[in-house]
C-alpha cells in the first residue's frame, strides 16, 4: 500500500476512535460526578475535528505535482499540523479555565465506577498513540505525528483524571476538587505536547536541515555509483511524505558533457530504488578540481 493511502487510512482510525471516546467520557463524566472526565470529553471533542482537518490535508497532499505546484501538495501537512496545534491550545485554554471555576464551587466526589472507565481509555489511547505513531514514521507524515500526539496528550489527560479521582476517593471530604485540579494539571500537560508538536512542523516549512541520517545515506548511495569520485553539497528538505535532493556529485573532469548527464542520471536512479519516500532528485555535477578545493579546505 502507498504511503498516502497508508496515513489516510491512519486518519480514519483517528477520526473513528475520537468520535466513541468522546461520547464515553461525556457520558461517564455526567453520570459519575466527575468534571476530569468530562474535561476528557471536551479534548476528545477537539481530537474529533483535528483528525477530520489531518484527513482532508492528506487527502489534498494526495494530488499529482502540476503546473503551480511543480513539489507536489506536501506543503499542506505542516499546515494542518499548525491547525492541530491551535485545537490542541484552545482544548487545553477550555479544559484550564473550567477547571479553576469548578474548583471554586463545592461539589460532590466522583463515583469510584468512573476508574474503572478511565482506565480502559488510558489503554486504548496509549495504543492509539503507537499504532498512529508507528505509522507516521512508516509514511514521513508530519500530520499523522501530530494526531499521534493528540492520542498520547488524551491519555495524559485520563491519567490525570484517574490520580484525581482516587485522590478524592481516598481523601473524602475536602478533596471532591482533586479530579478539578487533576485536569488543572493535565491542561499544562496538553500545551506542552503542543510545542512538541509545533516545532518539527515549523523547520519542515522553513526548509530546516533535521536529516543528518538520511543525508549520510543519501552520500553513501551517491558513492556506489561507478564514476562517482566524491560528493560536495548535499540538501535535503521534507514536503509532506516525501524528500526533496540536491546533490553536488564530483566525477572526472576530463569527461565529456554525456557522461557526466549520464552519471547525473545513473545516481538518480539508483537514489531512488534503494531510498524510499525521495521526491525531486537534482544532481549537480561537478569537475574533481572541486575535490582538490575540498581537500585544502
Amino acid at each position: 500500500m502507498k504511503a498516502k493511502d497508508t496515513a489516510i487510512q491512519t486518519a480514519w482510525f483517528s477520526i473513528l476512535g475520537n468520535t466513541a471516546l468522546a461520547f464515553i467520557k461525556g457520558a461517564a463524566g455526567v453520570a459519575g460526578n466527575s468534571y476530569a472526565l468530562i474535561a476528557d470529553a471536551i479534548e476528545s471533542t477537539a481530537d474529533i475535528f483535528a483528525s477530520i482537518l489531518v484527513l482532508l490535508g492528506l487527502k489534498y497532499a494526495k494530488r499529482p505535482a502540476d503546473e503551480n505546484h511543480p513539489y507536489g501538495h506536501g506543503k499542506i501537512e505542516p499546515l494542518i499540523t499548525f491547525a492541530v496545534v491551535a485545537f490542541l491550545v484552545t482544548s487545553a485554554t477550555v479544559i484550564a479555565y473550567e477547571s479553576i471555576q469548578h474548583i471554586q464551587e463545592p461539589h460532590q466526589i466522583p463515583s469510584s465506577w468512573t476508574l474503572y472507565v478511565l482506565g480502559a481509555i488510558i489503554i486504548w489511547k496509549e495504543a492509539s498513540f503507537q499504532y498512529v505513531m508507528k505509522k507516521s514514521r512508516q509514511t514521513n507524515s508530519s500530520s499523522l505525528a501530530a494526531d499521534a500526539w493528540h492520542h498520547r496528550s488524551d491519555a495524559i489527560t485520563s491519567i490525570m483524571a484517574f490520580t484525581g479521582i482516587t485522590i478524592a476517593l481516598i481523601g473524602g471530604k475536602g478533596f471532591e476538587n482533586a479530579d478539578d485540579w487533576a485536569a488543572l494539571v493535565a491542561s499544562g500537560f496538553i500545551l506542552y505536547n503542543s510545542y512538541k508538536i509545533f516545532r518539527p512542523a515549523l523547520g519542515e516549512i522553513m526548509d530546516e536541515h533535521r536529516y543528518d541520517e538520511l543525508m549520510e545515506e543519501v552520500r553513501k548511495r551517491t558513492m556506489e555509483v561507478s564514476g562517482v569520485l566524491e560528493t560536495d553539497k548535499c540538501y535535503i528538505r521534507k514536503s509532506g511524505v516525501r524528500f526533496h535532493v540536491d546533490l553536488h556529485a564530483i566525477v572526472d573532469g576530463s569527461i565529456t558533457v554525456r557522461e557526466g548527464h549520464d552519471i547525473a542520471h545513473a545516481i538518480e536512479n539508483h537514489l531512488r530504488t534503494t531510498i524510499a519516500y525521495l521526491g525531486h532528485v537534482l544532481i549537480h555535477i561537478e569537475p574533481e578540481e572541486e575535490l582538490e578545493k575540498i581537500t585544502q579546505a
